[in-house]
């Protein structure tokens, strides 16, 4: 559910960015300010950076007991929002609250799932975070003839959702795997710093590669997330209906991609997850290359959707999760995610700034951006990619530090 309300915070905000720019007339600059704040960007970067670190420091149900009426909280404001000032301050308290919560969520199913189920039960979870988007783009098509009401209710089911995601929660146990390695750090004769650990040794290159992998695939899926809706309505001359139906077809072959292809063999063997790596890899390169020599229109944005979904599927955020639980030590898990998923959303909300004057100056120059960025990510995630596939979580931290550890 933190990956349903993520993506659809994120896809809602930007089906309704262009009815927010003309009802309390924002300029290019102002949309791309917002865009950078919220749950794609800035405010989720610094929600993320604290979030996965008090969830280390506390344990995963302090986080997420709470954080979810923050983000309730932040989606009323964005409901109701009668000038720009509310829209912006609910905006920034949605990114916050999304940010602290992923990395403690995704830790406490990485440390439940079993040892070769990993990859499909975190896969799982990308199928959550394409229904989210899903829901809204469905329910922005059919409030399409509403204008700026039907984004008001769309936001308004996000705030039902958390409200019922965070009653369901209160059942919820704390970790094992943090009690157990809590305990451990508590009694140690000399207790490292959280952060000193993470930049050391192992942990600093694992952090390294999974911070390159998924910052520089970010930036595609971030563009494609806050602005597909706004580029299809803005530079391809589509309806709002058709900027909302494109985009939900896009998340709609994620999933169908996630759950016949990354859930069925992510789990099987190294190899298999180098090949599914390799062919998401290229075939997201080509989606964005195809807008340097073709023309910026319906059917070309179209084949665009369908090749960097599918792509996406297999080289992007659902390995990025399996691997941030897997290559960090019990105590770091969430620090570590939270400054990967941190790093991530500060260059998407950096780039945010400037996404709608570079596709005003050149849609050909956007699409090279993008491929570019695609190709660093596939590149480093295919020739460093670690073998953790079907190892406990025990035995990949005893592997990496070379330190004999107790076995479950």
């Amino acid at each position: 559910m933190a990956s349903y309300l993520d993506a659809g915070s994120i896809v809602a905000l930007g089906v309704g960015l262009a009815l927010f720019q003309s009802e309390f007339a924002l300029s290019n600059g102002a949309v791309g300010t917002l865009a950078a704040i919220g749950p794609n960007a800035l405010g989720c970067a610094l929600g993320a950076f604290l979030g996965g670190w008090l969830g280390d420091k506390l344990g995963r149900k302090f986080i997420y007991q709470y954080d979810l009426m923050v983000y309730a909280v932040g989606i009323l404001f964005i409901t109701f929002a009668v000038n720009a000032e509310m829209l912006f301050i609910g905006t920034f308290i949605v990114g916050v609250a999304v940010g602290a919560d992923v990395p403690t969520s995704l830790a406490l199913v990485g440390e439940f799932a079993p040892d070769k189920a990993r990859g499909k039960l975190l896969g799982f979870t990308q199928i959550a975070w394409c229904l989210g988007p899903v829901i809204v783009l469905l329910m922005g098509a059919a409030l399409a003839p509403y204008g700026l009401l039907g984004i008001r209710i769309i936001f308004f089911h996000l705030f039902l959702v958390a409200f019922v995601t965070w009653a369901m929660r209160r059942g919820l146990t704390e970790s094992p795997r943090w009690k157990e390695a809590k305990k451990a750090y508590d009694i140690a004769p000399s207790k490292r710093n959280n952060l000193a650990l993470l930049f050391s040794g192992s942990n600093l290159k694992a952090l390294i590669w999974t911070t390159t992998i998924y910052l520089f695939w970010n930036l595609a899926a971030g563009t494609a997330g806050a602005f597909n809706s706004y580029l299809i309505k803005m530079n391809a001359g589509g309806s709002q209906a058709e900027a909302t139906i494109m985009p939900c077809v896009a998340f709609i072959t994620a999933m169908l991609f996630t759950v016949f292809v990354f859930m069925k063999f992510s789990d099987r063997s190294f190899a298999a997850r180098k090949t599914m790596w390799g062919i998401g890899a290229v075939v997201q390169i080509i989606a964005y290359a195809l807008f340097m020599v073709l023309p910026f229109s319906i059917p070309v944005v179209f084949i665009n959707i369908l090749m960097f979904s599918a792509g996406g599927a297999l080289a992007g955020e659902a390995f990025y999760k399996v691997f941030s639980q897997e290559l960090f030590p019990t105590m770091i898990r969430g620090t570590a995610q939270g400054f990967s998923f941190g790093a991530a959303r500060v260059a998407v909300g950096i780039w945010s700034f400037f996404v709608p004057m570079v596709a005003e100056m050149s849609l050909p120059l956007l699409g090279g951006i993008l491929a570019g960025s695609l190709f660093i990510s596939g590149a480093v995630g295919f020739f460093f990619m670690p073998d953790t596939s079907g190892k406990s979580l025990e035995q990949i931290e005893n592997e990496r530090t070379k330190a004999p550890f107790p076995a479950r």
